[in-house]
C-alpha cells in the first residue's frame, strides 16, 4: 500500500513542477510550487521522518511561500505573464535536463539498494548531528547547498519585487 501511496505522491509533485515551470502567470506557479513542496513533506511523512516532514511544511511551504506569494501580491503584479523563451533556449535546456535524468537514472540503477528495517527511532538530535556532520554520511554538504538555494530565492523574489524601470526614471507600473 506504502508503494502506491508513494507513486501517486510522486506523480502529483512531478504533475505539480512541471506546471510550476510552464505556467506564464507568476501567481500559479508560485502555488504549483506550494503543492510540489507539500508532496516533499508527504514522502517524509511516508518514510516515518515526521520532523523533517514538519520543518518542510513550516519553513518551505509556510515560510517560503508565503514570502513569495507577498512579494509577488505587494508589487501588484499578481497578474503578470513571464516572457517565453526563445525554442532554442527551449531545446538547449531540454537536452540539458534529458542529460541530467540520464546521469541520475544511470546513478541509480548501477548500485543495488537494499531495504533495511528501521527499527529504532531517530531524535532530534540525531538528526541535527547527521546534517552538521563532516564525516561520512553526514549532511553538511546538502545543507549549505539548501542556504544557497534559499539565498537564490531571496534574491529573485527582491528581483521581482523590485520590478523594472524605465529610461526616464519612472517605475513602470501595471494597472
Amino acid at each position: 500500500m506504502e508503494r502506491y501511496i508513494f507513486y501517486i505522491v510522486a506523480f502529483i509533485m512531478i504533475v505539480f513542477a512541471i506546471a510550476s515551470v510552464s505556467s506564464r502567470k507568476m501567481l500559479r506557479s508560485v502555488v504549483y510550487l506550494l503543492f510540489v513542496l507539500m508532496g516533499i513533506a508527504g514522502i517524509f511523512f511516508l518514510i516515518d521522518y515526521n520532523f523533517l516532514a514538519a520543518i518542510q511544511l513550516t519553513v518551505y511551504a509556510g515560510g517560503i511561500i508565503v514570502l513569495m506569494i507577498f512579494s509577488v501580491l505587494l508589487v501588484h503584479h499578481i497578474e503578470m505573464e513571464l516572457e517565453v523563451a526563445k525554442i532554442s533556449k527551449q531545446l538547449i535546456t531540454g537536452l540539458i535536463c534529458l542529460a541530467g535524468l540520464g546521469v541520475f537514472l544511470t546513478t541509480i540503477y548501477s548500485h543495488e539498494f537494499t531495504v533495511v528495517e528501521n527499527s529504532i527511532s531517530t531524535t532530534t538530535t540525531d538528526i541535527g548531528t547527521k546534517m552538521l556532520s563532516y564525516e561520512a554520511g553526514g549532511f553538511i554538504l546538502p545543507f549549505e547547498v539548501i542556504s544557497v538555494l534559499l539565498l537564490a530565492a531571496m534574491i529573485g523574489a527582491i528581483i521581482i519585487a523590485k520590478g523594472e524601470k524605465l529610461e526616464d526614471g519612472r517605475q513602470e507600473t501595471e494597472d
